[in-house]
């Protein structure tokens, strides 16, 4: 919506998990180098953890698409509310298996025929699961049994697991602790620091085609960092919904104002401020609207008006109705309270 404003052939901060915008931190390179070493290696288990939204999805698509056909088959699972049958089934679709059979036998037959005919052809069959949390321990006891197709010299299926930092715990149960044990490489994604969060804005700008320097001042990118808590993507969020509002407002440049509004406005909560939004509340004119506070500082205490104190007031349109305005998608004009 915005990209021609600011001069963009793509949309830098989508959502999506686009291999082409994955910024690796020293974290990531780890974590991606490890999923290789361990999938080409042959290790057999290998598990990736991280906070929600530290990209451990996008870094499971980069893997998946930097490794040739020729080295390696793929299974993905990225829905793992599954009964223990299902998910069978679902990981012998994905191989490329027709006509599973209804009898597991049979089909743990067949799938020991597919891994055996994948390494007589010099691959490794790989089975990755995405949202590895939220796995039944029925179905995680279904996994550590096809582990159990190894040779002698060789593991036959690949496993990896991906999932929230819940995973940890999960695995860490008593009765799964033979599980555990078999896990042969553990990897852990983190947040990104303040200088990491500025690195990651640029990079993703440049990314999208970007000819000029990225839009945000100084201390938007702070407010950024801060309000994200160095989340990638809950910086996506906040950088895009801020473009929105400068591009709503005809102005090229983003603003701590911008990025305190669109936080208060998702409702995100910054640590060591009490779940309080550092938004002064001005009147200018009549309408209220949010400024944002320094970084690191004690947000100054609003004193709100009563019900008698809105009536006479005209509330400030919000951002959708102002990028419907932007749009000429209906009126926009600001009602009374």
């Amino acid at each position: 919506m915005y990209q021609r404003f600011f001069g963009l052939s793509k949309e830098p901060f989508a959502m999506t998990p686009d291999p082409a915008f994955l910024f690796l931190t020293a974290a990531h390179r780890e974590a991606l180098a490890g999923l290789s070493y361990a999938v080409l290696g042959g290790k057999g288990f290998v598990v990736l953890t991280g906070d929600a939204g530290t990209g451990k999805t996008t870094l499971l698509t980069k893997m998946l698409r930097s490794i040739p056909a020729s080295r390696a088959t793929f299974s993905v699972v990225l829905n793992p509310t599954l009964s223990p049958d299902e998910f069978l089934e679902l990981a012998l679709l994905d191989f490329g298996i027709p006509n599973v059979p209804a009898s597991k036998a049979q089909r743990l037959v067949l799938l020991r025929e597919f891994l055996t005919e994948a390494r007589a052809q010099g691959k490794s069959a790989v089975l990755v699961v995405d949202e590895a949390h939220r796995l039944a321990p029925p179905v995680l006891e279904e996994i550590r049994l096809l582990s159990n197709f190894e040779r002698a010299d060789a593991k036959l299926l690949q496993i990896v697991m991906a999932g929230q930092n819940e995973l940890a715990s999960l695995l860490n149960r008593d009765d799964l602790r033979q599980l555990k044990q078999r896990v042969a490489v553990r990897l852990n994604l983190h947040a990104l620091s303040a200088a990491d969060v500025e690195h990651y804005i640029e990079y993703r700008w440049t990314k999208a085609g970007a000819t000029q320097p990225h839009p945000f001042s100084p201390p938007a990118v702070a407010h950024i960092a801060e309000w994200s808590t160095g989340i990638p993507r809950l910086v996506n969020v906040l950088c895009d919904n801020a473009l929105m509002v400068a591009f709503g407002e005809g102005v090229s440049v983003v603003t701590p104002s911008h990025v305190a509004e669109v936080a208060a406005d998702l409702d995100l909560r910054a640590p060591g401020r009490n779940g309080r939004n550092p938004i002064a509340v001005e009147t200018l004119g009549g309408t209220r609207r949010g400024t944002g506070a320094a970084p690191g500082a004690t947000p100054p205490v609003a004193t709100f008006p009563t019900i008698e104190r809105y009536a006479p007031e005209t509330a400030r349109p919000s951002r959708l109705t102002r990028w419907a305005a932007k749009l000429g998608l209906g009126e926009t004009k600001a009602q009374p309270i």
